[in-house]
């Protein structure tokens, strides 16, 4: 058994652990957290594999001026006023006057979703703008490239109340490094992965194979596709409520492969380019150049191809995203030593971040509900109602988290 049986006990040490572990000892409540990877942060990873920071998962702060994290950043740089957007369209990117088209549609686009009705909920792609030249790439970029997830799966309440505006930051050390640097001097313990969490009064006990835990109470930050996977135990039984709010938040993803880049192929830093939606091109990536003036090319696919192309395994991920390289700039010889994540099969996640099923925009609140008279509270960004899907709701869900227990 471990010693030391604190207040509270704090089932991950990503965005969500951490932030309600300094909030219970700003309160002065003894508090430890128990996860289950080598590594703290969670879905917040920065990694220097490559010789330079690289975010595995969360990479930008979104929305900066609401978000919790901004305070806390040493150095970054505001994306959207550096970043240019570079669209090909086949054969050759697109001209300024087609940019300027293709951006007209996709803010047509937007405020189709934003003025339709919320009221019945139903999918995403039932509001939205079809048929126009631009609108099966705008699909693609807001359902898959951003929410892990095909508009057609995506409630569109939920769309529209957790969707964001800039600015984005992207911080120098990586959202990674910014969060282990937050979790300086806390109780965290690493290799400890909780089995079993027993919920049933007066406290709350965890048990793996460190032993047990006991506690007055316990936050859960581990993700939705651990919850529905059954990757940690309940006794008792969670109620159906929750169950159900864990079923209609399911997670998406969004795989991220990292290039160190050889030689120069004419793109700005903070560059990003991307490919319209075509019959040869339906699920196309997407590309951002040299952060910082590092010699690194970041990418991303999501969706419904970034869970087939985990089927394939890591090689041919890695040829898909040369293929796509090529596909813009002729030939892939400009790309070198390669990383890429693999959040959909790791067993600690089982995707990169939540959406919610048409009708289930509700779920975020009913699964930050506090359960046993407040011995069992769930925290992470799937619990956020606003800030769904990124660090800040992670964060958010802590420190309110903490508060309620």
């Amino acid at each position: 058994m471990l010693n030391s049986d604190p207040e509270v006990l704090i089932i991950g040490a990503g965005c969500a652990g951490i932030a309600a572990a300094r909030a219970l000892r700003a309160a002065g409540r003894s508090c430890v957290v128990l996860e289950a990877s080598g590594h703290l942060g969670g879905r917040a990873r920065t990694c220097t594999t490559l010789g330079v920071p690289f975010d595995h998962g969360a990479t930008w702060l979104h929305q900066a001026h609401e978000n919790p994290l901004t305070a806390h950043v040493a150095e970054h740089i505001d994306h959207d006023t550096v970043r240019e957007r570079h669209l090909h369209l086949g054969d050759r990117f697109a001209t300024p006057e087609e940019f300027q088209d293709y951006w007209r549609a996709h803010g047509a686009f937007e405020d189709a979703l934003a003025a339709a009705p919320l009221t019945p909920d139903r999918p995403v792609t039932e509001a939205a703008p079809r048929g126009g030249r631009w609108d099966a790439t705008i699909a693609h970029w807001l359902g898959s490239q951003i929410n892990g997830a095909e508009l057609e799966r995506i409630s569109l309440e939920d769309y529209v109340r957790t969707d964001l505006d800039g600015p984005n930051l992207l911080p120098r050390e990586g959202v990674g490094g910014l969060v282990a640097r937050l979790a300086e001097g806390l109780d965290i313990r690493l290799h400890h992965p909780v089995r079993h969490l027993r919920w049933e009064g007066p406290g709350v006990v965890a048990e793996g194979e460190f032993g047990t835990l006991r506690a007055a109470r316990a936050i859960v930050t581990v993700s939705t596709g651990v919850l529905a996977g059954g990757g940690l135990r309940f006794t008792p039984e969670l109620p159906p409520a929750t169950r159900d709010a864990i079923t209609g938040l399911p997670m998406g993803l969004l795989t991220k492969f990292a290039f160190r880049l050889r030689r120069d192929v004419g793109v700005a830093p903070f560059h990003s380019a991307r490919r319209a939606v075509t019959a040869a091109a339906p699920q196309p990536m997407s590309w951002v150049f040299r952060p910082f003036d590092a010699p690194l090319v970041f990418s991303f696919v999501g969706g419904a191809r970034a869970w087939a192309l985990l089927r394939e395994g890591v090689a041919a991920t890695e040829a898909a995203a040369r293929a796509d390289f090529a596909a813009m700039f002729g030939s892939d010889d400009a790309l070198g030593e390669a990383l890429v994540t693999h959040w959909g099969d790791d067993p600690l996640f089982f995707g990169s971040y939540s959406h919610a099923r048409p009708g289930h925009h509700a779920s975020r609140a009913v699964l930050a509900t506090p359960l046993g008279e407040g011995r069992l509270t769930f925290a992470g960004e799937a619990t956020h109602s606003r800030f769904a899907g990124t660090v800040a709701g992670a964060w958010l869900s802590g420190e309110a988290a903490a508060r309620a227990s």
